[in-house]
């Protein structure tokens, strides 16, 4: 194993950060898998899957630029605390309810809405904690290696959802999720590290706060290239990710099991990108690899538009969450190893609101689309669209590799 590797893991506080996560991360997507497929079965209707969707993501486009200065101005620790904690509660209330008969698809859109309240402030904290608890040196290493863990969890969290759904029921997968969480909260409880050093910010608003870091991003050559092409992606593609109980249900009649192999097959793809971009260790050709992933999912995706089946679907799905894994942690790595403490909860809040609310756009759009038109035919257009954008966008690669990859020479000031 790389030295870097085994390097950021000797970081106590990392190693709970990371370590005390992973449970969490792979009971998501159970649950994930879990709320997905219920929706399906309440409503076996695309515009249903894209309300669920919107719920939990939506909330991300509004209130992510206020969570992030608010995490700027803030202990971003005891936010992520206080913020798993809400999510223990909601995640709790889902399992109550189901197996009390009580769950609707009304107030299962709730409490997915609770989750997207609540996620935007989650978020920020955690892009401000990982840069806080390891040397600006491991920052690629230690950002693409939570990654990979949370990618693998993608795979080995559907394959248990697909045993456990026949068996025990989606309420099988809420309970798994809610111990996950109360494992994380007691994980975050263990952290003991000085906080961030915070700018003074008397007579200064949020939302002044706010504006500054939309200005700075739309300022930063080596920034607002790379969120452009995150926002197509997370707009036009992305959203498939959350269409795949369509899929399976619709297109390929493949049940929740075939569900869950689409599922772990993207989750696969991801993991093994995480890895691999965490064992290059060094920002050096990351916009290139920008780049490729970006065109790669857009074949990727289009690819498994026309899949005859499930079983060669599930190969495309897993090249997917390859190259769309590739894109965003390259972007990410590229952004946090560059970027001033002072504005890091703000540009990283961005980061998560394109990441996270960005596909709530998609997902409700594709799922109205898809009423009339169907699933495959609606995203095989969005797959032309990316395309004709990544086209218009390959000669900015050059500057934004000049400027992204050298990192930050003056502190605080965007780079042009």
């Amino acid at each position: 194993m790389p030295l870097h590797l085994t390097r950021v893991f000797a970081n106590r506080n990392y190693a709970w950060f990371v370590g005390g996560g992973s449970p969490a991360y792979v009971t998501s997507w159970m649950q994930r898998v879990g709320v997905g497929w219920l929706a399906w079965e309440l409503t076996h209707s695309p515009l249903w899957l894209g309300i669920v969707a919107a719920a939990d993501l939506a909330p991300m486009l509004i209130l992510s630029p206020f969570a992030g200065a608010y995490s700027d101005r803030s202990n971003p620790v005891k936010i992520i605390r206080r913020t798993e904690s809400l999510l223990f509660v909601q995640n709790l209330l889902l399992f109550v309810t189901m197996i009390t008969g009580t769950l609707n698809i009304t107030l299962l859109v709730a409490l997915s809405l609770w989750s997207g309240l609540v996620y935007p402030f989650h978020q920020a904290a955690r892009h401000s904690v990982v840069p806080a608890i390891v040397p600006r040196s491991d920052f690629a290493t230690a950002i693409a290696l939570d990654s990979a863990i949370f990618q693998v969890s993608r795979f080995i969290g559907p394959s248990i959802a697909a045993i456990m759904i026949p068996l025990f029921g989606v309420a099988g997968c809420f309970f798994s999720h809610t111990v996950g969480t109360a494992i994380y909260v007691f994980a975050l409880f263990r952290l003991d590290f000085p906080p961030p050093k915070r700018e003074p910010r008397e007579g200064r608003s949020i939302l002044t706060d706010t504006k500054e870091g939309l200005a700075y991003v739309a300022r930063d050559i080596g920034i607002w290239p790379l969120f452009m092409l995150l926002s197509v992606a997370s707009i036009l593609l992305r959203p498939i990710q959350d269409m795949l109980p369509g899929f399976a249900g619709q297109v390929f009649d493949a049940g929740a099991v075939g569900l869950a192999w689409l599922t772990s097959s993207m989750g696969i793809g991801a993991a093994i990108s995480a890895v691999w971009i965490a064992s290059r260790g060094k920002l050096k050709g990351l916009t290139l690899v920008v780049y490729a992933g970006f065109l790669g999912l857009i074949l990727s995706s289009f690819a498994f538009l026309i899949s005859p089946n499930v079983w060669i679907g599930t190969i495309f799905t897993g090249l997917s969450g390859f190259t769309l894994n590739t894109m965003s942690t390259s972007i990410q790595a590229l952004v946090q190893s560059s970027m001033p403490d002072n504005y890091r909860g703000r540009v990283m809040a961005l980061y998560g609101m394109i990441w996270r609310g960005a596909p709530a756009i998609g997902a409700l759009a594709a799922g109205a689309a898809a009423e009339k038109l169907g699933l495959q035919l609606t995203f095989e257009i969005a797959s032309g669209i990316c395309l004709i954008v990544w086209l218009a966008a390959l000669p900015l690669r050059h500057k934004v590799a000049h400027v992204a990859e050298r990192g930050r020479e003056a502190p605080g000031s965007p780079r042009s």
